[in-house]
C-alpha cells in the first residue's frame, strides 16, 4: 500500500491521480475495508472542501463535516471512471452540492461564493450546475432576510437609548427632499468626525455648538434642532454595522 501515498499535495492522502485507483475499485466492488481506508485517507481532503464551501474551519464535530463525509462516500459509490474526469474533482462537486442542500434545508447564514461551486464541463470550461446555482440563490436570499432582521433588532436597541423608536423613522424624515438631504449631510458630517461621533454616542445628543460653528456645514441651529431625531437616527446608522439598512434609511 505504500506506493499509494502521495509525497506532495494532500498530506496523508493516496495519490489516486497518478497511481492505479486500487482502493476506489475495491471499495466499489464491496470491499468495506478498502472503502473505510479510502474515507480515512481522504478525510483531510474532505474537510478542506467543506471548509472552502463554508468559508470557515470545519471540525469533526460540525454538522457540515458529517454531510461532507457522507457525500464523499456517495461519490465513491456513484463515480464511474469510464465517463472520464478526475475522481477527486467529482467528489468535490458532490460534497459541495450536498452542502448546498444542507444549507438550503437549514436556512443557514453563511454565504457560499459561486466560484467555489464551479465544475468543469466536457470542454474544460468553468460552469455552475443549474440546480446548484438555484440553491445558492435561494440560500443567499434567505441569508439577506435574516441579516436584515438582525440589523433591525440591533438598530432598534441603540435607538431606544436616544429615545427613538424604529417605527418613528418614516415620520421623522423631513417631507421635502432638500430638507432630507440637508439632515443627511449633517448626519454624515457627524459620522465622519471622530470627536462629534464620540460626543453623540457618549452624551446621547448632538454636538449643537460645534455643528453651528462649523462654517463648512452651512446649516442653522434651528434647522438642526428641528430635525434632531432624524439626524441622530441617520448618524447612528452610519456609525454602526448596518449594511442592509443604510440603503433604506440613509440613502447610501
Amino acid at each position: 500500500m505504500g506506493s499509494l501515498w502521495r509525497r506532495e499535495g494532500e498530506r496523508g492522502a493516496p495519490d489516486l491521480e497518478r497511481e492505479p485507483q486500487v482502493l476506489l475499485r475495491r471499495a466499489q466492488e464491496g470491499d468495506e475495508a478498502a472503502r473505510e481506508e479510502l474515507i480515512r485517507a481522504y478525510r483531510p481532503f474532505v474537510m478542506r472542501v467543506a471548509a472552502d464551501a463554508c468559508g470557515r474551519f470545519v471540525g469533526p464535530g460540525d454538522d457540515e463535516a458529517s454531510v461532507a463525509l457522507i457525500a464523499f462516500d456517495e461519490a465513491i459509490r456513484v463515480y464511474r471512471p469510464e465517463r472520464g474526469g478526475s475522481f477527486l474533482r467529482f467528489a468535490e462537486t458532490i460534497i459541495k452540492r450536498r452542502l448546498v442542500d444542507h444549507f438550503r434545508r437549514q436556512g443557514g447564514r453563511r454565504e457560499i461564493p459561486l466560484t467555489d461551486l464551479e465544475v468543469e464541463d466536457d470542454e474544460g470550461n468553468a460552469a455552475v450546475p443549474v440546480e446548484t446555482a438555484a440553491a445558492v440563490a435561494h440560500y443567499q436570499e434567505r441569508q439577506e432576510v435574516l441579516e436584515r432582521r438582525e440589523e433591525i433588532v440591533r438598530y432598534e436597541a441603540v435607538l431606544r437609548e436616544f429615545g427613538i423608536t424604529f417605527r418613528e423613522l418614516a415620520a421623522l424624515a423631513p417631507k421635502h427632499r432638500d430638507a432630507r438631504e440637508t439632515a443627511k449631510r449633517v448626519a454624515r458630517a457627524i459620522a465622519a468626525n471622530p470627536a462629534w461621533a464620540s460626543f453623540l454616542m457618549g452624551n446621547r445628543s448632538l454636538p449643537l455648538r460645534e455643528l453651528e460653528q462649523w462654517s463648512g456645514l452651512g446649516v442653522s441651529r434651528k434647522t438642526i434642532e428641528r430635525n434632531r431625531k432624524y439626524i441622530i437616527a441617520v448618524a447612528v446608522l452610519l456609525l454602526g454595522d448596518y449594511e442592509h439598512l443604510k440603503a433604506y434609511v440613509a440613502g447610501d
